[in-house]
C-alpha cells in the first residue's frame, strides 16, 4: 500500500474535528493480517480534554449485528439452526404471527399468509420495524415504538424486561407486511439473539463470550462495561448546525433501541441488534477473523465455506428492488446475513470491491472485510444518528486508493 497517501486520513479527521462535524474517531486498517496504521483525532470526552484513543470503548449499536451473524452461522454449521425453517420452530410463539400492512394505530391486523423464517430474520425480511416514523405508519410499528420506549425506560431503571421478554413481546405485534415479501430494517436481529438462547441454551452474552469473545481474546467486548474501565468509555455526542451553519457538539446522555447510557450493568435485555461495546483493537481481531477466511491465531470461528457464503449471499431479485429503494444511500450492496454486501461495486457511493462486506451503526463505527484484498478497516466515533458517514467514505477511498 502507498503509506504516504494513507497519510490524508489524518487530515480528513483532524479536519472533521475542528468543524465539529464529530468528538472523536479512530480507524485501524489491516492488510494480509498485517497492521498498516492508525489513525486518530479528537476527543472521547470534550470536558475533560481525553484524547480519543485504541483503548477508548465505543457502543457499537448496529455493528453488534455482524457478530450475531457469526453466532448464527455458527449454530447452522452445527445443524441447529435451519435458515429455511420457521421461525416458529423455536420460538412456537411466532406461528400466531398477524400481519396489518393498513397505515395508523386503528388499522385492522389479519393472519399472515406464510411463517417468517430464520433467513427473513438474517435478512430484515420478516416485517418487523424499528417503530413508526409518521402517524400513517402500520399499527404494528406504532406497537413496536411503544415496546422500544418501555425498553428505554428499563435500560435508565428496573432493568427487567429481557431478551426472551422482547421476542415475546415482538410475536404479539403484527408484522407491516407478508414475511418474505418485502426488506425492512429492524427488530430481526435481537429476535434473533433470543433464537441463538433457545438453542444454545446460553444467555446471549455467555454464548457470545464463550464462542467469540473469549477464542480470539476480544477482552474489551460486552454488553456493558464494568466499573473499572468505565474511565476508558466514551461520551456519545450530537453535532447541530445553528441557523448560521456553524456546527456544535452537544452531549447525548438518552437511552436509545433499549440500550443503556452508560452502560455500567450487565443489562437484562442483551439486545443481539444493538447492544455491544468494544475497542476498535477488539473489533479488529473479529475483523481479522473474518478476513482470514473464519480463522485468527489458529483459532477457527467460522468454516471458510461460511465466510465465503456472506460474500456471496444475496436477496432475491425482487427484494433487491425493495431495498435499493429504500436505502438508497447503500446502493451496488445488497443486505443479508445483517450485512452490507457489495455486488456491484461501481453502483457504491466509495470505492470498495466486490464482495467486501461488513456494517455500522448508530453512532458511526464501520465495519469492512475485504477477502481478495486481505484488507480490515475498522472506525469507531460516538455520533448520534450517523451510520456511514462522509466521514468513512472519504477514509474508505484513501484506503482503497493506495492500495
Amino acid at each position: 500500500m502507498e503509506k504516504k497517501q494513507l497519510d490524508d486520513i489524518q487530515s480528513v479527521f483532524d479536519g472533521a474535528v475542528a468543524s465539529k462535524r464529530v468528538a472523536g474517531v479512530n480507524v485501524l486498517v489491516y492488510k494480509d493480517d498485517s497492521e498498516v496504521g492508525y489513525w486518530q483525532a479528537g476527543c472521547s470526552d470534550i470536558d475533560n480534554k481525553k484524547s480519543f484513543s485504541r483503548d477508548t470503548i465505543c457502543r457499537m449499536y448496529s455493528m453488534t449485528k455482524t457478530v450475531t451473524s457469526v453466532a448464527a452461522m455458527q449454530l447452522v454449521e452445527q445443524g441447529k439452526i435451519d435458515l429455511g425453517e420457521d421461525l416458529g420452530t423455536y420460538i412456537p410463539e411466532f406461528y400466531n404471527l398477524q400481519v396489518c400492512t393498513e397505515g395508523g394505530r386503528n388499522g385492522k391486523p389479519h393472519k399472515s399468509y406464510r411463517n417468517i423464517l430464520i433467513q427473513d430474520l438474517m435478512n430484515m425480511t420478516s416485517g418487523y420495524t424499528y417503530g413508526a416514523w409518521s402517524e400513517n405508519c402500520p399499527a404494528g410499528e406504532h406497537l413496536t415504538s411503544d415496546l422500544i420506549n418501555e425498553l428505554n425506560q428499563s435500560a435508565a431503571g428496573a432493568n427487567n424486561i429481557t431478551t426472551q421478554d422482547v421476542a415475546l413481546r415482538l410475536a404479539k405485534i403484527p408484522v407491516s407486511f407478508e414475511p418474505g415479501t418485502d426488506y425492512q430494517y429492524g427488530l430481526s436481529a435481537d429476535i434473533m439473539g433470543a433464537v441463538i438462547e433457545r438453542v444454545s441454551g446460553m444467555k446471549l452474552s455467555e454464548y457470545m463470550k464463550k464462542n467469540i469473545f473469549e477464542p480470539i481474546h476480544m477482552n474489551d467486548t460486552a454488553f456493558y462495561v464494568p466499573q473499572e474501565k468505565q474511565t476508558r468509555l466514551s461520551k456519545v455526542y450530537k453535532s447541530i448546525k445553528d441557523e448560521s451553519g456553524k456546527r456544535h457538539l452537544e452531549p447525548f446522555t438518552n437511552c436509545n433501541l433499549g440500550i443503556q447510557a452508560e452502560m455500567d450493568k450487565q443489562p437484562a435485555f442483551e439486545s443481539g441488534g444493538a447492544g455491544l461495546c468494544s475497542t476498535v483493537d477488539d473489533f479488529m481481531k473479529f475483523a481479522r477473523m473474518l478476513t482470514n477466511g473464519g480463522e485468527l491465531d489458529g483459532v477457527r470461528i467460522l468454516k471458510e465455506k461460511t465466510v465465503q457464503y456472506l460474500t456471496e449471499a444475496r436477496l432475491r431479485p425482487d427484494l433487491q428492488k425493495r431495498f435499493d429503494i429504500k436505502m438508497e444511500h447503500m446502493s451496488g450492496y445488497t443486505y443479508c446475513n445483517y450485512m452490507r454486501v457489495a455486488y456491484q461495486k461501481g453502483m457504491c457511493k466509495a470505492i470498495t470491491e466486490d464482495g467486501e462486506f461488513g456494517w455500522d451503526g448508530w453512532l458511526g463505527p464501520y465495519l469492512s472485510v475485504d477477502l481478495k484484498n486481505r484488507l480490515a478497516i475498522v472506525m469507531t466515533m460516538q455520533l448520534t444518528d450517523a451510520g456511514t458517514t462522509e466521514i468513512t467514505r472519504k477514509v474508505k477511498n484513501i484506503i482503497y486508493t493506495s492500495l
